[in-house]
């Protein structure tokens, strides 16, 4: 009995010195050695590609001044998000964070992010492109900086074109001449396919984008209306069965299996001819696709004239509720979003950035192939649209896109499925 209170005695003691020693550490992190403050700075960046990059411009940042430090902390994508929520709840969150560019108005609206309007005037604003700005106002008030966006283009091999007398140098501009050259430079085997010239679900594209597409860049709620049911976007959803049941739900199957990244990319390797995806794609092209000869052009239009809209997303940086360090916080931000680390962010990821200046600059340092896709985002960019979740619709999509699938499987025909999604969405308002 004796031993075993002894042992007891001690363990509680090893935790009261641990315990001790972690709120040590705690109070030390707070600052450097030399006195400077430590900012935590979380993002989902972790890649070969990506962490060299974000750490470079941390590092350009520490030594550019002498009053703050930033720590990168890495964390997986999806778990970033989780532990965002759980530490603000506790009180201990980071000091800045790259989030999710359309959902800045929920976590305005859920106290779950610090108003950054005192930091901010309007000559700063001006630095980004409106539309990009626009997402991160809620009530009047800023809560986060844009930091990158996306948009989408119709990546093609000139060498099947050429192989299926088209023009390398005229993509199709329609739905219509889509589907024209895809069934040219299809290329089959009796009844295998060996590659297939285009499908509209492969790739960084989703129905919800041809959906947009078909109707004049309309989301699914245009100033708090739901726009979910409208004819155009009944049609985009029957366009995308008339693929599926023209190649074939083997065919479709078949090709998914065998997807990958880097050479196993069905485009990178050759077996599909055309593919819709966002511009820092053509990093992989560039690394694994060296043979392969291809362009790039705007999304085709619906119709001749209804424009070539595309679907944009992105992240943004901002200060988690009850961050302690929200002064030292901006001061980050401020270079980060600033001309020198958005152009070195572009020119090495061929991604867009928010600030206009930096995407500009980055231009003028580019060449070939390189510059060709980077500027081509750069002027998709007029075409693209943002849909920030609206306070009214909290998180519409998940009564949405099982609507959208039960359609895309045959479950239910594409008017009842929408229907059906702008009645169960219209009950979810909030006032």
């Amino acid at each position: 009995m004796k031993r075993g209170l002894a042992f007891i005695i001690a363990v509680f003691m090893l935790i009261g010195l641990l315990a001790g020693c972690s709120g040590e550490n705690k109070a030390e992190a707070d600052k450097t050695k030399d006195g400077k403050i430590v900012v935590d700075f979380w993002t989902f960046w972790g890649s070969e590609t990506r962490r060299p990059i974000i750490e470079k411009i941390i590092d350009d940042y520490n030594s550019s001044q002498d009053k703050v430090f930033v720590k990168h902390t890495f964390l997986p994508w999806g778990d970033i998000w989780t532990k965002n929520l759980a530490s603000v709840a506790a009180g201990n969150p980071a000091d800045v964070i790259v989030n999710d560019i359309n959902t800045v108005a929920q976590r305005a609206e859920n106290k779950q992010v610090e108003d950054l309007s005192q930091y901010i005037d309007d000559s700063f604003k001006q630095k980004f492109h409106p539309h990009l700005w626009d997402t991160v106002e809620y009530d009047g008030k800023s809560y986060a900086v844009p930091f990158n966006t996306d948009t989408r283009l119709l990546f093609y091999n000139k060498t099947a074109f050429k192989e299926a007398g088209l023009d390398p140098e005229k993509p199709p501009a329609t739905w219509a001449e889509l589907e024209e050259y895809a069934k040219k430079l299809d290329v089959k085997n009796g009844d295998n396919y060996e590659r297939v010239g285009f499908y509209p679900l492969w790739g960084s594209v989703g129905a919800s984008s041809w959906m947009t597409n078909a109707d004049s860049g309309k989301g699914f709620i245009e100033d708090g209306e739901l726009t979910i049911n409208t004819p155009k976007k009944v049609e985009a959803l029957n366009w995308i069965l008339d693929w599926k049941e023209r190649l074939g739900e083997n065919t479709v199957q078949a090709f998914q299996a065998e997807f990958g990244s880097e050479q196993a990319n069905p485009f990178i390797a050759e077996k599909v001819a055309m593919w819709v995806d966002v511009g820092t794609f053509y990093t992989q092209l560039r690394d694994y696709g060296q043979d392969v000869d291809f362009g790039v052009a705007p999304i085709p239009a619906n119709e001749e004239g209804s424009g070539n809209w595309a679907e944009g997303g992105g992240f943004v940086v901002e200060i988690p509720k009850g961050a302690k360090h929200p002064e030292e916080a901006m001061d980050f931000i401020k270079y980060l979003t600033d001309v020198e680390a958005q152009k070195y962010w572009s020119v090495k990821n061929y991604d867009n950035v928010a600030n206009i200046e930096a995407a500009e600059a980055a231009l003028n340092e580019l060449e070939g192939p390189d510059k060709m896709v980077y500027e081509a985002t750069v002027k998709n960019l007029k075409q693209t649209k943002m849909f920030p979740v609206p306070v009214e619709y909290p998180d519409y999509h998940s009564r949405l896109n099982p609507h959208i699938d039960n359609a895309l499987l045959g479950k239910t025909s594409p008017e009842e499925a929408l229907e059906e999604a702008e009645e169960d969405i219209a009950k979810m308002k909030k006032e």
